[in-house]
């Protein structure tokens, strides 16, 4: 679904741009889509 939304071709592309990302950015980025996507979905 990231990769699709990112324009990238496929996952691993994803992952290989992005696995670098600090542990500690990953989870503040799941806390903020999660936040988004309850808002989307109107929970």
């Amino acid at each position: 679904m990231v990769s699709e939304g990112l324009g990238h071709a496929t996952a691993s592309i994803t992952l290989d741009v992005y696995s670098n990302v600090l542990p500690g950015m990953q989870e503040a980025a799941v806390k903020k889509f999660d936040a988004l996507f309850d808002r989307a979905v109107g929970e």
